[in-house]
């Protein structure tokens, strides 16, 4: 439950990021591309644009609890989930993830995000199973948004 609606959260953030409020509607998704990336499950809605590093990210918005997934330039890049540290505390598991069809997982991201993050404001994990290189991955929509859990530093 407490996933569910953190995950609707995290949603509804990414689309206050990716258009202005609608008055009839609330908030606005971005425009969906004319091409679904290979492996994009047919209920998922695109509901970011592409933030630097990451991409674009999908939603099941009928059920949120379900896996966030991201593309670039018409492929599939990552699968994501948002783990509470009280469901990691509590012994929660996550069995059977695992990469869109046709695609496999090059390399793990699992990061702490001790304050949260615009869409999961509560002290959380933050697990992205990438489909290609890191190298790759830093070269994914260098103008796009910043990624929202990055924290400002001072130099």
């Amino acid at each position: 439950m407490v996933r569910h609606s953190l995950a609707a959260a995290f949603a509804v953030a990414l689309i206050g990021l990716a258009a202005p409020a609608s008055a009839d509607q609330g908030m606005a998704l971005p425009p969906q591309p004319k091409v679904r990336p290979a492996g994009i499950p047919v209920e998922y809605t695109m509901v970011s644009p592409c933030i630097a590093g990451m991409g674009e990210h999908w939603m099941n918005l009928r059920d949120p609890s379900s896996p966030i997934y991201g593309s670039y330039q018409g492929k599939a890049i990552f699968t994501e989930i948002m783990v509470p540290l009280t469901q990691l505390q509590s012994g929660v598991s996550y069995a059977n993830l695992r990469a869109v069809p046709g695609y496999t997982i090059d390399h793990i991201d699992f990061k702490f995000e001790p304050q949260g993050h615009p869409g999961m404001p509560v002290p959380h994990y933050d697990l992205h199973a990438y489909y290609l290189s890191a190298a790759q991955q830093a070269t994914i929509c260098p103008g796009g948004l910043p990624d929202p859990s990055m924290k400002a530093t001072s130099e």
